[in-house]
């Protein structure tokens, strides 16, 4: 599931839609929707962000939400690490074997590490 799926499935849930109700309001089709959010398919267009925004109104910080969520939410990413250090085509690699088999608290503990290096370039001097 992507993070984009995971959080239209809680909020469907929470407002009563159904899968295929969604899909109907969409002009999409039940089984495209459920590709859609078990990360089977690609990153979902702005138009059918648009459109999800719409079916379950939600309000601004939901649908601001909604629009990170689907830029995050490739299920299959590329790592381009040509001109970068060994240590980062050595990390990419090791990640893209082992990202299966890692505990979701590791996954989050790597998540962590990222903002925290996000958070102190965010605050560093040009």
């Amino acid at each position: 599931m992507t993070p984009f799926g995971q959080r239209v499935r809680a909020l469907r849930a929470a407002r009563g839609v159904t899968l295929a109700q969604m899909a109907g309001s969409l002009g999409v089709t039940p089984a495209y929707l459920s590709a859609l959010e078990h990360g089977k398919r690609g990153r979902p267009t702005f138009v059918l962000i648009q459109g999800v925004i719409h079916v379950l109104g939600v309000i601004w910080d939901e649908a601001d939400e909604l629009v990170r969520l689907a830029d995050l939410s490739h299920p299959r990413v590329t790592v381009d690490t040509a001109g970068l250090d060994a240590e980062a085509t050595l990390l990419a690699n090791r990640l893209a074997r082992e990202i299966a088999v890692l505990e979701p608290d590791e996954l989050k503990r790597l998540a962590d590490i990222l903002d925290e290096a996000a958070i102190r370039r965010a605050a560093a001097p040009d």
